[in-house]
């Protein structure tokens, strides 16, 4: 089988060769395409040091003291712009089980190859004109791995670990991604070190957690952090959920609940944060169960589980807007909807009160949480009528930037500067206007207004606040019944 590779990798190979140097392909790339993958990053190691590449090269950036020279190839292509080429290296012991002591150049391929983590990610190949499988140097047979689908530590799993914790997530994160199990001995090593996670910047573990929550695997991939250990210095409160049964509406334990729900998002290719959202909706349900058995409850587990998705986010400094989304998420999930029982004007608050940009991942999110809980149908008939009211009424104003007349016309109109009356005015407006839409005219809003002017302040005062008050009696009055079928709250 012969190794097709981009032009501008191979013209790197060739420059280093024709100056006398080795050049062989490593790490994700040669495991990829030997899986019959195209390769998303090219990787190259060398006998040339640092200096040498860079007098080979007209342009370079090294800027670490790691050996790795990126070589800028002119490419239009951003994938094959820079190609990272690193001199062959040993590393010393690790005192913060992250950082190598001290990193030395070598001679060979073989010794660079040592160092590596897993055996399907040792692999080299030798670059030559017309590069084949007969090019591969696979001293660990990290191709039989590859094979035989299993994710093993290179030489003593113990050591491997203790170099760099991270490699723990890792391990995992590769299993999840590639579909593969971990063979027992690497297993065992991670179990017996899972401590050392506790260690690792939190940052290093959320990003090989977003890999694992965007990867195919998902499911498998928390089931994996779980099973050895890890899980506890990641998502803590996840485990809480492991043993905690829930009420007659749901057959699987809150922990299972919650995996399976990321496990059909992952199915179903949606995006990070409706993963997360899914795995995160329920985490709230074990402290906040009351009772046991067919009738225990959750009350407020969604507006707990809100905060306690913020807690956990920020402890591993996912970005602000991250944090915010998903929480979201987790604090509605919780909705209800019966065909016939919620009006137009319930829809439209419904969509005020979610947010239209969040709308379509909720309802992904609704989704999850139903495949979780054992049910055939993700999307039921009252969730397609659902949609379709969303669809009619989402042309409406619900808020007031969407009013037909704004503040500076409500000022204009009373002869009014700003003040609290103007908010006032609006907000009644818009809850008049969530009811019947055909009132958000320019002819109807300016007469309302003039009529809202002759109140006095503490009138309006009351009809705003009589005006909110209203709408959120009608919301918890359908809430309230739904609660008491589905024993939430």
């Amino acid at each position: 089988m012969s190794i097709t590779v981009p032009d501008e990798i191979s013209a790197v190979g060739k420059t280093l060769r024709d100056a006398g140097f080795e050049a062989y392909l490593v790490g994700g790339c040669v495991r990829d395409f030997l899986r019959g993958v195209v390769p998303k990053d090219w990787d190259i190691a060398t006998n040339a040091l640092p200096e040498e590449m860079q007098r080979l090269f007209p342009n370079t950036v090294y800027e670490n003291t790691f050996g790795t020279v990126g070589i800028k190839t002119g490419s239009e292509n951003p994938a094959y712009a820079v190609v990272e080429v690193t001199t062959y290296r040993t590393e010393s012991a690790y005192s913060d089980m992250r950082h190598p002591d001290a990193v030395t150049f070598v001679k060979t391929i073989g010794e660079d190859l040592a160092r590596r983590d897993f055996t399907v990610n040792a692999i080299a190949v030798r670059m030559v004109t017309e590069m084949s499988v007969e090019d591969v140097y696979d001293p660990f047979n990290g191709v039989v791995d590859l094979r035989n689908r299993i994710i093993r530590a290179v030489g003593n799993p113990d050591e491997r670990f203790t170099e760099d914790a991270l490699r723990l997530m890792r391990a995992v994160r590769f299993a999840a991604q590639l579909g593969f199990s971990i063979e027992e001995k690497t297993k065992e090593a991670l179990q017996h070190h899972a401590g050392l996670l506790g260690a690792v910047a939190k940052e290093r573990v959320r990003d090989e957690l977003v890999k694992i929550i965007e990867s195919s695997g998902a499911g498998m991939g928390v089931r994996m952090l779980t099973d050895c250990g890890l899980m506890r210095y990641v998502i803590p409160e996840l485990l809480d959920g492991v043993h905690c049964g829930q009420n007659k509406h749901h057959i699987y334990t809150v922990y299972e609940h919650n995996v399976r729900a990321l496990e059909y998002t992952a199915g179903q290719g949606y995006s990070f944060e409706v993963r997360l959202g899914s795995l995160l909706h329920d985490i709230a349900k074990p402290a906040t169960k009351r009772g046991d058995g067919h009738d225990s409850t959750f009350y407020n587990h969604e507006v707990v589980g809100a905060k306690m998705t913020c807690v956990i986010l920020n402890r591993l400094h996912f970005s602000k807007k991250i944090v915010e989304k998903i929480a979201h998420l987790v604090r509605w999930h919780l909705f209800y909807y019966n065909v016939g029982e919620v009006t137009e004007a319930g829809v439209r608050r419904f969509v005020r009160k979610v947010g239209p940009e969040h709308i379509d991942d909720l309802l992904k999110v609704r989704e999850a949480d139903r495949i979780g809980s054992g049910v055939p149908k993700a999307v039921p008939y009252k969730l397609r009528h659902l949609m379709f009211m969303i669809e009619k009424v989402k042309q409406d104003a619900i808020d007031t930037r969407m009013l037909t007349l704004n503040g500076t016309d409500v000022m204009r109109l009373g002869g009014i500067l700003p003040s609290p009356k103007v908010g006032w005015i609006l907000a009644i407006l818009l809850e008049e206007v969530l009811d019947n839409p055909t009132k958000n005219t320019e002819e109807i809003l300016t007469l309302r207004i003039k009529e809202l002017h002759t109140l006095t302040d503490s009138d309006l005062q009351e009809r705003a606040l009589r005006a909110k008050e209203g709408k959120e009696e009608f919301e918890r009055g359908v809430e309230e019944e739904i609660k008491g079928k589905f024993y939430v709250k």
